[in-house]
């Protein structure tokens, strides 16, 4: 394996697990049948895929046909948003602000087709309450998207708050409930999760952000929708295209490894289980590097609350945080720690090459601490010498750019 010690950023892609990428390999080459054909070798694979889904069925303790392989977080994303084409609408989607470009950009899009779309904003601390989705919720609202955990900021949205609100006010106005679509692409394998809670209609899973191999996903739908894209019907006609085995089998393999599961409460099923163990260390490890990064002069973790040890910090992902540091912009930071073998980013990759941060900019980050702002990003694979490492790097990276 190459050496991974400088990495830093797991958010935006994470290493493979190399012992089943090659399993997945050998699994390609000796399975290369077409799932869908009728003969022995069609047959093959297709068993194989079904076992494949049997796996992810158990680890994410759902139904198998509740669940839907794609090529992808952003195909699993648009799915469900792109199903409401399906009939001409002038009802409205409600979407957080600090959604994945993966749904805001879908979203937007479906304005021209007559679809309104509303926004709700995350409070300073970078959480959208379910008290601000009751504000933003319209009578023709029919569809909500809430990320389970920010890519930016690592923060934990109340997700199952969110849906016992929206079966709350179904009940008391005796209208039907508005649709909730959870982005789970960096919450899986993250933290505890349990996607078949009541009120979770669909959520989206990505296999690379967990050591799987890009292009491949997983949708999560509680129940069947009508797609919008069509084709040869594989995948209960939810995702058609012929289906890629080996990606498959990787991306559950990898989840098989890593995933958190929880109950309806949000404790973990399985407290002493390796995944778990892992989880908590790391929460240990991000706290004792947010109180390292602080004793930089002038050094912001976004949001400040996370840098003071307060019950508040369990709301963040222990993978994932956010700092800013006075003149010193953000890319600057990054290119002078490349320099040096370690590596981060500003945010999202998917939008690491334009000026705005608009996740920040919901939070109320002023421009400046948002310009500088990066994200350090954390793995199972993470050491704590590497945390120990990085930060002594960035300390003396302030020091020469005169910090």
């Amino acid at each position: 394996m190459n050496d991974i010690s400088g990495y830093f950023d797991w958010a935006a892609t994470a290493p493979v697990d190399e012992d089943i990428i090659r399993e997945a390999t050998e699994l390609s080459i000796n399975c290369f049948g077409n799932p869908s054909s009728v003969h022995k070798l069609g047959t093959i694979a297709k068993n194989e895929l079904t076992q494949i889904r049997k796996i992810a069925s158990k680890t994410l303790c759902v139904k198998e046909e509740n669940l839907f392989f794609t090529s992808g977080g952003t195909e699993a994303d648009h799915i469900p948003l792109l199903s409401l084409l399906q009939r001409p609408s002038t009802a409205r989607i409600l979407v957080s602000e600090i959604e994945h470009p993966a749904i805001k950009e879908q979203a937007e899009m479906l304005k021209h087709y007559g679809w309104k779309i509303d926004y709700v904003k995350p409070n300073p601390q970078g959480i959208i309450t379910a008290k601000s989705v009751e504000d933003a919720l319209k009578p023709d609202t029919v569809l909500l998207c809430v990320m389970a955990v920010n890519n930016e900021t690592g923060a934990i949205q109340p997700i199952n708050e969110i849906a016992d609100t929206l079966y709350r006010i179904a009940k008391e106005t005796g209208k039907r409930r508005t649709k909730f679509h959870v982005d789970c692409v960096q919450a899986a394998g993250k933290i505890p999760l349990n996607i078949g809670y009541r009120g979770i209609d669909s959520a989206s899973f990505s296999g690379h952000k967990i050591g799987g191999p890009r292009g491949s996903g997983l949708l999560y739908l509680a129940q069947r929708i009508e797609p919008f894209v069509k084709g040869g019907g594989q995948e209960q006609g939810i995702r058609s295209g012929t289906e890629n085995l080996a990606a498959n089998y990787a991306f559950v393999k990898c989840l098989q490894r890593y995933y958190i599961s929880a109950d309806s409460q949000g404790k973990i099923l399985q407290p002493d289980s390796p995944q778990a163990k892992r989880y908590f260390e790391q929460q240990i490890l991000t706290n004792e590097f947010i109180q390292k990064l602080t004793s930089i002069k002038g050094c912001k973790i976004i949001p400040e609350c996370r840098s003071t040890l307060s019950p508040e910090t369990q709301q963040y992902s222990p993978w994932i945080i956010q700092a800013t540091f006075p003149k010193i912009p953000g890319k600057a930071m990054v290119r002078a720690l490349s320099e040096k073998g370690f590596y981060i980013s500003t945010g999202s990759a998917c939008s690491a090459r334009k000026l705005n941060r608009p996740v920040l900019e919901a939070m109320g980050i002023s421009r400046e601490d948002s310009t500088n702002a990066v994200r350090f990003s954390f793995g199972p694979k993470t050491k704590s010498n590497d945390m120990e490492n990085l930060f002594q790097t960035v300390n003396e990276v302030c020091k020469t750019l005169n910090y």
